[in-house]
């Protein structure tokens, strides 16, 4: 119960202290359905078009309970916000959902429109005056049906084609912002690193020293594919979205590549090392080839040929230099 020891029941709070935290509610609200409205604009005009609609009416509601506590208590509206009572419904903060998809902020727009409407119902139900428990009431029913509007806007857009529209450009944005980065990191982590690590291997017949070989390829790597990819787009033009995702999926895709190889020389047999490797080199490259076909629709059998061979060939250059 310490936790509780700064907030309020809801059953103990006042009339005039529901209509504070009303107003205070739809103001919240009001700007979080226009964060939303903003953060889909560019790529989702249809349902930013909704949440701007839907941040005006909570706007017009919050000239209502304004009105009405006026009529009732005055000018003066005391400060209460949902945090100070205890046991009642929080809003996440815009900059905590930012990066949500657009199913998730849809399926956040309805469980808000749904909460707030259990609000109000008990709130209606607490109020003694005539004019506040019919204002509350209606309120109540306004948000049932922006409750229905969220759980309709998926099928309202698919019967639109909107839905395959906004569909399709969050595959894109993921492709270029994510998948594209991810992809070019786990290619050269894989690839690149080969030639080191076997060349170590072959020459010294020594797998500590050729897992640290690996490591330090790998982070190195990794690095500087992290680095060379967040400097060389800032996705204004392209669109290819933030420099530092774009930077992350490289960085950690590349180094996943090259430890993927380093790690069995964790291993103090060399030959049982050697051996693990060249499955795991096996694996990776042929994840290379379904992820191409995947996400870039390149046929999976030119894909194969393509990173095989070019994994071949590096994967000859290291023994063929360690050997030597």
């Amino acid at each position: 119960m310490r936790f509780f020891v700064h907030r309020r029941r809801f059953a103990d709070l006042s009339e005039q202290e529901i209509l504070a935290l009303a107003i205070s509610s739809e103001e919240d609200d009001a700007r979080i359905y226009s964060g939303f409205a903003q953060q889909l604009r560019a790529e989702y005009p249809d349902s930013a078009a909704l949440f701007s609609d839907m941040a005006k009416e909570e706007d017009a509601h919050r000239q209502q309970l304004i009105a009405l506590h006026e009529t009732r208590f005055g000018a003066f509206i005391p400060l209460i916000r949902r945090e100070h009572v205890a046991g009642f419904y929080a809003r996440q903060p815009i900059w905590l959902i930012a990066n949500l998809g657009i199913e998730k902020i849809r399926a956040e727009a309805e469980a808000m429109e749904r909460k707030a409407e259990d609000f109000y119902r008990k709130a209606a139900a607490r109020s003694s005056d005539a004019a506040s428990r019919k204002l509350l009431g209606d309120l109540a029913a306004s948000e049932a049906r922006h409750k229905a509007r969220a759980e309709g806007l998926s099928q309202n857009l698919t019967s639109s084609g909107a839905a395959q529209e906004e569909g399709f450009q969050a595959k894109r944005q993921f492709i270029l912002t994510w998948a594209q980065p991810g992809l070019a990191g786990l290619m050269d982590g894989s690839v690149s690193t080969l030639a080191p690590i076997f060349a170590t291997a072959f020459a010294t017949q020594n797998s500590h020293t050729t897992f640290l070989v690996g490591l330090a390829a790998a982070l190195g790597a990794g690095v500087s594919m992290a680095f060379t990819e967040a400097a060389s787009d800032d996705g204004a033009l392209s669109g290819r979205g933030s420099p530092l995702k774009r930077g992350f999926a490289a960085g950690v895709m590349t180094t996943i590549g090259g430890l993927g190889h380093a790690l069995p020389y964790l291993i103090a047999d060399i030959w049982t090392a050697n051996l693990i490797a060249f499955i795991v080199v096996f694996i990776e490259l042929w994840a290379i080839a379904w992820i191409q076909n995947r996400y870039m629709q390149t046929p999976f059998f030119r894909a194969a040929f393509q990173v095989v061979l070019g994994g071949s060939l590096v994967f000859g250059i290291g023994i063929v230099i360690g050997s030597g």
